[in-house]
C-alpha cells in the first residue's frame, strides 16, 4: 500500500510519517517543495536515502504539472493532504498566496488524483477549526453543523478547502473525507504560532540570549488543546476505520483554557519562572480573531473510537524541551 503525504516537512506531516512508518507496512511518499526546510524530517533522511519505505517527491500545490508527476510517481492508496499556507497571521499580509495555495492548490491536487488512471485513493483533506471563526458563546461546544464565520484570510482559504473537498466527493465520487482539527501542538510546532513562540522565547530567556520578557498578542482567546501525536493517530484512523466518502469531522482535545493560562503554565515550568515578565506587542495582534475554539468531537469519536491520550502538561513540557534543544544547539534564532 502506498500513502502520499503532502506537506511532509511540516509539524503534522513529519509526525504522521513517523506514525505510519512505525505502525503500518505502507510505502510513504512525502511531497514537499524543493526549498522546504528539512529540520522536521532530519531524523528520517537516512531512511529516505536508503529508500526504505520512504520517498521524497519535489512538488508544489501551485504547479499542476508537478502534482500530476507526484501522483503518478506515488500512485497512492491513501492521501493525507496536509500541505498549506498554515499561518493565520501571515495570511493578513499574504492573502492572495494563501488563497491560491490552500483553495486552488487543493483543487489542483484533487484534479490530479481524479485524472490519474488506475488509482482510487481514500483522501484526507485537512480543513481547520478556523473555518468556524467567531462563534457566539451559546453555540459552544462547536459541532460540525455550526455555521462558518471565518476571521482571517487563512480561515477563508480553509473554508474553500473544506468545500472543494466535499464537492469532489459529491460531484466526482472521489473518496474524500474532511477534517476540522482544533488547536494541536507539540514538538516541531512552527514558531509563528502562539504557544510555540512563547516556548521558544522562554528557552532563549533561560540561556540568557534575550531579556526575560515574553512578547505576546491576544491572550484572551479560549482554546481546546490537543497533541500533534494524538492528531496523526486520528488521521490514520480517519482513513482506515470505516471511511465514508464525503464525511466531515471535528477533531480536537478535551482540555480547554485561555492562551494566557497556557502561557502561565509554560512559564511555571521554566527555570526562569521567577523573573519572566509578559508584554503585549501590537504587531502580534490580529485585526480579527477567532476567540472561542472549543469543539464537540462526538461524531468522530463515535465513528472511529479515537480518544486523545496525551495530556496538556506533557504536550507543553515536550514543546518547551524541543525549543530548549533547538536554541541550545548554538544556531542563531530569530525572536518572533
Amino acid at each position: 500500500m502506498n500513502a502520499l503525504i503532502t506537506g511532509i516537512t511540516g509539524m503534522v506531516g513529519s509526525h504522521l510519517a513517523d506514525y505510519l512508518l512505525e505502525n503500518t507496512d505502507w510505502n510513504i511518499y512525502g511531497m514537499c517543495r524543493w526549498r522546504s526546510p528539512l529540520d522536521n524530517v532530519e531524523h528520517l533522511l537516512d531512511r529516505a536515502n536508503r529508500r526504505d519505505r520512504l520517498y521524497f517527491i519535489d512538488s508544489d500545490l501551485c504547479d499542476y504539472i508537478s502534482l500530476t508527476n507526484a501522483v503518478e510517481q506515488s500512485r497512492p492508496d491513501y492521501v493525507f493532504h496536509l500541505a498549506a499556507q498554515s499561518y493565520p497571521s501571515t495570511s493578513f499580509t499574504s492573502p492572495i498566496q494563501t488563497l491560491d495555495t490552500n483553495i486552488l492548490g487543493t483543487e489542483r491536487l484533487l484534479e490530479a488524483l481524479r485524472r490519474c488512471l488506475g488509482i482510487d485513493p481514500i483522501i484526507h483533506v485537512c480543513s481547520s477549526s478556523e473555518v468556524f471563526g467567531r462563534v457566539p458563546q451559546e453555540k459552544l461546544p462547536i459541532n460540525e453543523e455550526c455555521s462558518f464565520h471565518p476571521a482571517s484570510p487563512y480561515a477563508i482559504s480553509k473554508t474553500g478547502t473544506d468545500l472543494v473537498g466535499r464537492f469532489h466527493a459529491e460531484a466526482y465520487g472521489q473518496k474524500v473525507l474532511v477534517t476540522r482539527m482544533f488547536t494541536h501542538t507539540g514538538p516541531r510546532r512552527g514558531d509563528v504560532f502562539a504557544e510555540s513562540s512563547f516556548a521558544k522565547q522562554i528557552a532563549m530567556i533561560e540561556l540568557e540570549l534575550i531579556p526575560p520578557v515574553v512578547k505576546t498578542g491576544n491572550l484572551q482567546s479560549l482554546r481546546t488543546w490537543s497533541d500533534v501525536r494524538d492528531a496523526v493517530r486520528a488521521y490514520h484512523m480517519l482513513l482506515t476505520v470505516n471511511p465514508v466518502p464525503g464525511s466531515y469531522f471535528n477533531i480536537g482535545g478535551t482540555f480547554s483554557c485561555t492562551v494566557e493560562d497556557m502561557l502561565q503554565h509554560i512559564i511555571s515550568i521554566s527555570t526562569k519562572r521567577d523573573v519572566i515578565r509578559v508584554e503585549t506587542e501590537q504587531s502580534r495582534l490580529r485585526p480579527l480573531d477567532a476567540d472561542l475554539q472549543v469543539p464537540d468531537t462526538t461524531k468522530f469519536r463515535d465513528h472511529t473510537g479515537w480518544q486523545p491520550v496525551i495530556t496538556f502538561e506533557k504536550t507543553m513540557q515536550d514543546l518547551l524541551d524541543y525549543w530548549r534543544g533547538r536554541v541550545g544547539s548554538g544556531k542563531y534564532h530569530l525572536v518572533r
